[in-house]
C-alpha cells in the first residue's frame, strides 16, 4: 500500500539532500568517505519513490510544478531508474527552457547507471535540439563514457551550450587526438573560449592554451577561478611566481595570491603564510595554502586555535547587514600560528625551495591516489587535476560521482 504523504516525503528530502550534496561535493572538510555516508541517505529515498511506482512518478512530477534543480534531479533519477517515458518527457521538455532543469537533469544522468542511459543516451546525442545533446554530452563526461563522432561534431556547432559542452567533455575524456584542434579554438563566447583552453591544457597543451587561461585567470569572470587553479597547476613553480607577483600589485588580490601560493607549492611562500594566520580575515586561507604546501594536518596535529570570539563572516542575524554573501572560508580550520610556526621549524629540513609540493609530497601518480582515497574534497579536485595533467590521456576522475562508483573507478585505477 503506498500512502502519498510518506512518498511525499521522500520526494522531498530526495529534493533537498541533492541540493545539499552540491555543497559538499566541494567541501573542505568533507571526504570520500563522508560523501557515501550521505549518497546511502539519497540512495534510500531515491528507492522508496522508485517503489512507489506510478504514485511515485505523480508526486514527483507535481512537484515540478516549481521548477528547481533539486526537484528536475529527483524527477529524472527516479523516473531513469523507472524507465519512465512520461517522468523523463517531462524533464526533457524543461531543460531545453531551464537551466537549472538542465543542470538537474544532467546529475541524474550521472548519477544512475550507465546502463540506464543506453537508450535515451543514443536518443540525446541523435535529437535535433542542441539543448539535448548538450546534456546527452554532459552524461557521457559524467560517465567516462567517449561519445565518439557527436562530441568532436559539437565543436563547430551554432548551439553555444553544446560548443561549450563538447570543449570540456574533450579534457574530461582525456582526447589527446584532439589537443592541437582545441588548442586552436578562438570562439567569441567566453564560456567556449575558456572550456576550450581548459581542456587543452588538461590535454597537454602549454603553450597557446595556457596562456589564453592565464588571461582568463586575470580579470573577473565567470570562469576566472577555475582558469586560476588549473593554470596555477600547469605553470611551472618560476612561471606561477611571476603570475602570484603581478597578481600582487593588484588591492584586490590578496586572497589570488594566498590561494595560489597553495597552489604553486613552492615552500618559499611558507614563512608569508604562517604571518598571515594572524589575520583573522584570511587565516583560514593561509592554513588551507600552507596544507596544501607542507601536508599537516592542522586538527590532526593540533596546529589549530578556536575561532575568534566576536569574528563574524558570512550572513548575519543583523537585519541591518545588506551582505548575504557565503563564508568563503567556510569548513576551514581556524590555524594557531604560534604552533604551526613551530612546526614548520621542526619539518622545514625536508622542503626544497624552488620545487612544487602537493600536501607535502612531490607530484606524482601514485600520491595524487592517495589523495583520492583519503583527502577532502577540494584536495581531491586538485588530485584529480594533477593526474590528468600527469597522464592527459586517462582524463579528468569525476570527484563528483556517486560514492560507490568513484570507489570502484578508483579501484580499477589502482590495478593498471
Amino acid at each position: 500500500m503506498v500512502i502519498p504523504a510518506v512518498v511525499e516525503q521522500h520526494a522531498e528530502e530526495l529534493a533537498g539532500l541533492w541540493t545539499t550534496r552540491e555543497r559538499l561535493r566541494v567541501a573542505a572538510d568533507v571526504g570520500l568517505t563522508q560523501l557515501a555516508r550521505f549518497d546511502e541517505r539519497i540512495l534510500a529515498h531515491q528507492d522508496a519513490c522508485v517503489v512507489a511506482g506510478t504514485e511515485g512518478i505523480r508526486i514527483l512530477n507535481a512537484q515540478l510544478e516549481t521548477v528547481t534543480a533539486g526537484h528536475v534531479f529527483a524527477s529524472g533519477v527516479v523516473g531513469l531508474e523507472s524507465m519512465s517515458r512520461d517522468a523523463i518527457t517531462r524533464c526533457m521538455s524543461l531543460i531545453e527552457v531551464v537551466p537549472d532543469a538542465r543542470r538537474g537533469m544532467s546529475s541524474a544522468m550521472g548519477w544512475v547507471s550507465s546502463g540506464r542511459l543506453r537508450v535515451i543516451g543514443k536518443e540525446m546525442l541523435d535529437s535535433t535540439s542542441a539543448i539535448v545533446r548538450a546534456v546527452g554530452l554532459t552524461a557521457c563526461r559524467l560517465h567516462a563514457v567517449d561519445p565518439g563522432a557527436p562530441l568532436v561534431n559539437g565543436f563547430a556547432d551554432a548551439s553555444t551550450v553544446l560548443r561549450a559542452e563538447a570543449f570540456r567533455a574533450a579534457g574530461v575524456l582525456g582526447r589527446t587526438d584532439l589537443v592541437s584542434s582545441v588548442a586552436a579554438i578562438i570562439d567569441d563566447n567566453p564560456a567556449c573560449q575558456f572550456w576550450s583552453a581548459w581542456s587543452a591544457v588538461l590535454l597537454g597543451d602549454r603553450g597557446r592554451g595556457l596562456n589564453t587561461l592565464r588571461e582568463i585567470a586575470s580579470v573577473p569572470g565567470d570562469n576566472r577561478r577555475r582558469a586560476f587553479v588549473l593554470s596555477c597547476q600547469a605553470m611551472s613553480v618560476g612561471t606561477a611566481h611571476e603570475f602570484l607577483t603581478d597578481l600582487a600589485d593588484n588591492p584586490i588580490g590578496k586572497r589570488w595570491v594566498i590561494e595560489g601560493a597553495g597552489l604553486a607549492g613552492d615552500p618559499r611562500y611558507i614563512p608569508w603564510l604562517v604571518t598571515l594566520m594572524g589575520d583573522n580575515q584570511v587565516a583560514r586561507l593561509a592554513g588551507e595554502a600552507f596544507t596544501l604546501i607542507a601536508g599537516a594536518d592542522l586538527p590532526a596535529l593540533d596546529l589549530e586555535r578556536m575561532r575568534p570570539e566576536g569574528f563574524e563572516a558570512g550572513p548575519t542575524d543583523n537585519p541591518e547587514d545588506s551582505d548575504v554573501a557565503m563564508d568563503p572560508d567556510e569548513g576551514l580550520p581556524w590555524p594557531d600560528q604560534t604552533k604551526v610556526h613551530e612546526w614548520w621549524t621542526a619539518n622545514r629540513s625536508r622542503f626544497q625551495p624552488g620545487l612544487r609540493y602537493f600536501l607535502g609530497e612531490k607530484v606524482d601518480r601514485e600520491h595524487c591516489l592517495n589523495v583520492l582515497k583519503n583527502g577532502g574534497q577540494r584536495q581531491r579536485i586538485l588530485a584529480a587535476q594533477y593526474l590528468c595533467l600527469l597522464e592527459p590521456q586517462t582524463g579528468v576522475f569525476n570527484t563528483n560521482a556517486p560514492a560507490w562508483r568513484q570507489h570502484r573507478w578508483l579501484a580499477q585505477i589502482a590495478s593498471r
